[in-house]
């Protein structure tokens, strides 16, 4: 049940109104309402010193339910999802079996009601049981409600197919989100091809295994008139890819996750990104928990990503939340599965770019709430705001509290984080979604 909440004298920032004030907020019956009209018996909650924002959106998360719920379910996903400030989660097709149906997308929704109020939001497969072969009935899954499509976790297999999707696709105004792998070159390989991975003796992926699936996504974007919307993005001539096709005004959108902003291929050896090229190698290096696809890249690939973040080349930031069990990853590093479990650690990791004055707070706001909105389409740009009368989803930040990352503590079920030990200054205190308070760290 929604619950009646004033927040006063917290920073109010509102991305889609373009302000960034200190006020009060009232929560009323599930919406956002003048604080002048709080009734007495409202709860009061002191905001000084905090920042209050629309709840983050995630375009890209992996909640494995269902078929997998030992690395995750809806309930623990959207659990992590709150302490994380997310307030709405898209779900990715790759569970047992694929989103390809109606009848999938109508059991996430029913076990999203029962979980909690974070709101989850799912993608469609864009083949049959992703397995690249037909196009899954698209018309069927819009109607089911999802909000795009993807056979994340696997590229779009051929051009042709990814011309198909985008032509039914944008006659149905939704996107067409392509995990850009070239399968051909980099199939199960998690390490960039640099020095680390001539240090280790591992095959590398070269950027080029991106980028050239990017460079073909685009040229059929504008062959067709549809959206494309490139998952992950990693490496910088990605980036220069999406922002050329920008300026030629093609419907073209990227995300960013967390760890390729802030985490570069050297977390692969094992000491957590401190380290040279001459030095020695450790026993603690071949760390399967910062085996992610695309890899980890370069610290000027990094440099790269935070540059087309600023100047809104890449629209949003995605978290691309992938947990495994401890035994998937306990595993010889060529052998491990790709991902990285981010929901808990998400806000920590992105404020240490606001810290170093990488990127200015509002920015980030801007690129977890309405920056996500630009891509699903302006039918949620209430989502994203503080404006009166939309709905209650809000979430309420320490910016400089340190806190260490402890993967026993996290909601989700995935304790796969190359972050472990680590101490992040910026954390989430209190999640509201839809007006009920998903998560409340102001005691912690």
């Amino acid at each position: 049940m929604s619950e009646t909440l004033l927040i006063k004298g917290a920073r109010l920032i509102d991305p889609v109104a373009g302000t960034d004030t200190v006020g009060d907020l009232l929560v009323l019956d599930g919406k956002i309402a003048k604080a002048s009209a709080a009734p007495s018996d409202a709860r009061v909650i002191d905001g000084a010193g905090l920042v209050l924002t629309p709840g983050f959106i995630d375009l890209h998360t992996h909640l494995r339910e269902p078929g997998q719920e030992d690395k995750e379910s809806i309930k623990s996903g959207t659990a992590a999802g709150a302490r994380g400030g997310f307030t709405t989660l898209c779900c990715m097709p790759n569970t047992v079996p694929a989103i390809d149906n109606s009848t999938v997308v109508d059991f996430i929704k029913q076990q999203a009601l029962e979980a909690g109020p974070i709101r989850v939001l799912a993608f469609g497969a864009v083949s049959r049981g992703r397995e690249g072969k037909e196009l899954t009935d698209m018309e069927e899954l819009a109607r089911a409600g999802v909000v795009g499509f993807t056979d994340d976790g696997s590229p779009v297999a051929t051009g042709h197919l990814m011309q198909s999707a985008l032509l039914y696709a944008g006659q149905l105004g939704l996107p067409i989100m392509d995990h850009c792998e070239d399968y051909s070159i980099v199939k199960g390989l998690g390490i960039n091809e640099g020095w680390v991975s001539d240090r280790l003796g591992l095959a590398g992926y070269p950027s080029a295994a991106e980028e050239s699936i990017v460079a073909r996504d685009i040229a059929l974007c504008e062959l067709t008139g549809g959206h494309f919307h490139v998952a992950h993005l990693s490496t910088a001539g990605s980036a220069d890819l999406v922002r050329q096709a920008k300026a030629k005004g093609l419907r073209v959108t990227a995300e960013v996750t967390p760890h390729h902003l802030t985490l570069s291929e050297e977390w692969v050896l094992g000491t957590h990104g401190h380290v040279e090229p001459d030095a020695v190698v450790t026993t603690a290096a071949y760390e399967t928990r910062a085996k992610v696809s695309p890899p980890l890249r370069s610290l000027s690939d990094q440099a790269a990503l935070i540059e087309a973040l600023r100047d809104g080349t890449i629209d949003a930031i995605a978290t691309d939340h992938a947990p495994h069990t401890y035994g998937n990853k306990a595993t010889p590093f060529d052998e491990a599965p790709n991902g990285i479990s981010v929901l808990d650690t998400a806000f920590g990791m992105l404020m240490g770019l606001v810290h170093a004055g990488e990127i200015d707070l509002p920015t980030l706001v801007q690129r977890l709430t309405a920056g996500p909105v630009s891509v699903l389409g302006e039918r949620f740009i209430e989502l994203a705001t503080l404006a009166e009368g939309t709905p209650a989803d809000l979430v309420l930040l320490a910016l400089d509290e340190e806190w260490q990352v402890d993967p026993k503590a996290f909601a989700s079920k995935g304790r796969n984080t190359p972050l472990d030990g680590d101490t992040l200054r910026g954390r989430v205190k209190l999640t509201i979604a839809g007006g009920e308070i998903a998560y409340d760290g102001l005691n912690a």
